[in-house]
């Protein structure tokens, strides 16, 4: 990361090994209450963890959580904390992770498609790309 506000993106395989493999590494899904309701939720109980949820964006109106880097706080997150950051498709969890890494969390990285990447060719989501696509462990809520 050369330049202020870069954010790695990361594979959703490689940040499930990064969540298994490294005690202090946290997954946070920064998608809106009706997302993780109604779409699903990584789960990560086999390797004893939850996801941290923090929206990025309210719903309905969708403007961005003011609060959000002091939700980061006060779930315990600290600068020495590896955070990954998932959304539906990796563009919000971007902007998220770029705001961490602006307020001081310098190992904040993004996930790559997000939780159901990028729309098929009949605009479905969850096929060919992000966390649910790579087999990788979820669940409805």
């Amino acid at each position: 990361m050369g330049f202020p506000g870069m954010v790695d993106n990361i594979h959703p395989r490689d940040v499930w090994s990064a969540l298994r493999d490294t005690a202090n590494a946290q997954l946070v899904d920064v998608r809106t209450d009706a997302e993780w309701a109604y779409v699903g939720l990584a789960d990560l109980s086999e390797i004893g963890k939850q996801p941290l949820l923090v929206p990025w964006q309210i719903f309905p109106a969708m403007h961005v959580n003011e609060g959000f880097i002091g939700q980061l706080y006060a779930a315990g997150l600290t600068p020495e904390h590896p955070i990954y950051f998932l959304c539906r498709s990796g563009v919000r969890s971007l902007a998220a992770a770029r705001a961490a890494v602006e307020a001081g969390f310098p190992h904040s990285y993004n996930v790559a498609d997000g939780f159901e990447g990028p729309p098929d060719a009949a605009g479905h989501r969850g096929a060919t790309a992000g966390w649910k696509a790579d087999g990788l462990p979820w669940r409805q809520r």
